[in-house]
Parts: structure tokens; C-alpha cells; sequence
């Protein structure tokens, strides 16, 4: 069939050599796969096809493993059975096998259903194509045109002979006319006048692509900025909730009460210290109001930090408490001691 092709077509350029030394023969090419991937309508039918191949396969899957199982219970009980029973059993299994493969070659064999429908599925879009072609060859005074995914092998086809896109623009025309208005229909006729000379004028096609990619590399810029507004935004927003719910804390005294509760607790010759210690408490609390502004962590985090420096301060200042506590009973024991031996003595 190949070679077949290959000398009808040798045969029709030797046959136009005459007509090609007047002007000069014009050769296209359509890859049929490419457009039938490309039309919505065929690959939403394709993806039901695939659905019910897949059922099929399942089904192929389960009659096999009974089968499997079937043989295994025959080579365990095999010892047990009678050689009637055994010859029925293996006769069984031997009907289940081929119906099995029967039903395999029906879903998947070269004329089975997988092949009917999907040839089915693909002849009218190949109708479609077949007539856009033939009105791109008039048009556009084509003398050749091939089918590049066809039994013909083309070791080099240079793009600018591919009338794939071109097919594919006239399939989807037609079925967008259908629901066009009138207005539609002309700015849609202007727009195709317009691809239709780029496409004639290679010049015409290089500069549209250079505009469509500073037109795609501009839009990707406005993104971009877009994208970076919005996380300047949020950024904001982190902080000045951060910094909002510090200040109800100090507001509502959540940080500070614990340690003025402490602070009552002490004896007076520490209150200096503890005056200190309010102090540098009080600098560090402030500190993460200070480190919200100037900082991109999560309030989260920023909060995670404040409850740990409570936890720390208020750790210290029970030892502390503890502490003293613990010198004030030794010095009352030694007090108590003291006045027992004078008592003692006085005696």
C-alpha cells in the first residue's frame, strides 16, 4: 500500500512538470491525529470509549482469576476426586477459558468493539476534515495535500506546509456560527480574514508571534505584580493583627496580672529587685510589639514566643518566692532556737 502511494505520487509531479515550470507547485500536509485531539466533541467521546475499555479489561481480569482459582481447588482436591469428577472439572474450566478469550477478541480483536467505535467515532470529524481541506486546497490553490499520520512515511515536512491549524480553525467556525449573531458573525469574518493572511504571509505570521508573546509576557508582568501586591497586603494584614492582639493582652492584663500577683507575694527588702525585674519584664514584653513591625514572621509564631517568655518569667519568679520563703522559715527556726537556749539557761 506504502510503496503504492509512493508511485502515484511520483507519477502526479512527473506528470505536472510541465505545469510546475509556469508556477510553482504548492504542497501541504494535515496531521489527523493532532486535529482529532484537538476537537472537543472527539475527546469527550474518546474518554467514554476509554471508560468502557477499561470495564471491559476489569471484566477480562475477574473471568480470569475464577479461572486461576478453579484450577487451584483442581490441583488440591485432585487426589480426592474420582477420575469422572476430575474430567469435569477440567472440562469446565477448559469452556470458561474459551469464553473467555472469546469475549476478549470480541472487545479487543482487530474487528472487535474497541475498533468499530472508535472508527465510528472518528468518521465524521474525518468527513469534516476531509471537506475543509479540499476548500483550503481551492482556496489557496493547493495541488498536494497529504494526511502526515497516514500509511505514507515523511521523513522531513517542514512546518510551514502544516494546514493542521487551519483545519482545526475552519471545524471550530463551523460550530460557533451556529451561535453567532449577525454582529458575531461579521467581527467573526473579519477575524478570519485576518488569520487567513497571516497564514499566506509567513512575514505577517512571525510579526502576530512576536506580538502574541510581548502581549502573553506583559499580561505574565501585571500577574506578577498583581501576586506581589497581594502578599505586601497580607503581610500587613499578619502584622497589624499581631500587633492588635498584643495590645488587647496588655489590655485585658493576661500578661502582666501574673506578675503583679507575684510582685504582692515578696518581702520588702526585695522590692528593689523586683522593681528591676518588673522593669526588664516590662522592656521585654514590649519587645515583640517592636519585632511585629519590623519582622514577616506569622503572628502565630510571634505569639508562641510571648507564651514562652511568660512561662519562663513566671518560673523564675516562683523560685524566687520559693527561695525566700525557704530563708524566711530557716531564720524563724534559728530564732526559735535561739530563745529556747535562753530559756534554757535562765533555768
Amino acid at each position: 500500500m506504502r510503496k503504492q502511494f509512493l508511485f502515484i505520487f511520483l507519477a502526479l509531479i512527473v506528470a505536472n512538470t510541465s505545469q510546475a515550470q509556469s508556477r510553482t507547485t504548492r504542497i501541504g500536509y494535515i496531521d489527523m491525529e493532532y486535529i482529532l485531539e484537538n476537537v472537543s466533541d472527539y475527546k469527550e467521546a474518546k474518554s467514554q470509549l476509554e471508560l468502557k475499555a477499561q470495564k471491559w479489561k476489569q471484566e477480562i481480569e475477574a473471568k480470569k482469576l475464577n479461572i486461576n482459582k478453579l484450577k487451584e481447588n483442581l490441583n488440591t482436591e485432585k487426589a480426592l476426586l474420582t477420575k469422572e469428577l476430575i474430567e469435569e472439572r477440567e472440562t469446565e474450566i477448559k469452556f470458561l477459558e474459551t469464553e473467555m478469550l472469546d469475549y476478549q477478541e470480541k472487545q479487543f480483536g482487530a474487528d472487535g468493539n474497541l475498533m468499530r467505535q472508535k472508527s465510528a467515532l472518528a468518521k465524521p470529524i474525518q468527513d469534516q476534515v476531509f471537506t475543509a481541506v479540499q476548500d483550503i486546497a481551492e482556496a489557496k490553490n493547493y495541488d498536494f495535500v497529504f494526511d502526515k499520520s497516514a500509511d505514507l512515511t515523511m521523513l522531513f515536512s517542514n512546518k510551514r506546509y502544516d494546514i493542521s491549524d487551519q483545519v482545526l480553525r475552519i471545524l471550530n467556525r463551523t460550530e460557533k456560527r451556529e451561535q453567532l449573531t449577525k454582529k458575531q458573525l461579521k467581527e467573526q469574518e473579519a477575524k478570519e480574514n485576518r488569520e487567513n493572511e497571516i497564514d499566506e504571509n509567513p512575514t505577517l505570521a512571525n510579526r502576530q508571534k512576536a506580538l502574541d508573546d510581548k502581549k502573553a509576557a506583559r499580561e505574565k508582568l501585571i500577574e506578577d505584580r498583581r501576586l506581589e501586591q497581594e502578599a505586601k497586603k497580607k503581610e500587613y494584614e499578619d502584622r497589624r493583627k499581631a500587633i492588635q492582639a498584643e495590645r488587647e493582652a496588655k489590655k485585658n492584663g493576661t500578661v502582666s496580672e501574673p506578675a503583679k500577683t507575684t510582685e504582692t507575694a515578696k518581702p520588702a527588702e526585695t522590692a528593689k529587685t523586683s522593681t528591676s525585674t518588673a522593669n526588664t519584664n516590662t522592656t521585654e514584653t514590649a519587645k515583640p510589639a517592636v519585632i511585629g513591625e519590623t519582622t514577616t514572621e506569622p503572628a502565630v509564631n510571634k505569639a508562641e514566643e510571648r507564651q514562652k517568655l511568660y512561662e519562663q518569667r513566671k518560673k523564675e519568679l516562683e523560685e524566687r518566692r520559693k527561695k525566700i520563703l525557704e530563708e524566711r522559715e530557716a531564720a524563724k527556726k534559728a530564732k526559735e532556737a535561739e530563745t529556747q537556749k535562753t530559756n534554757t539557761t535562765n533555768n
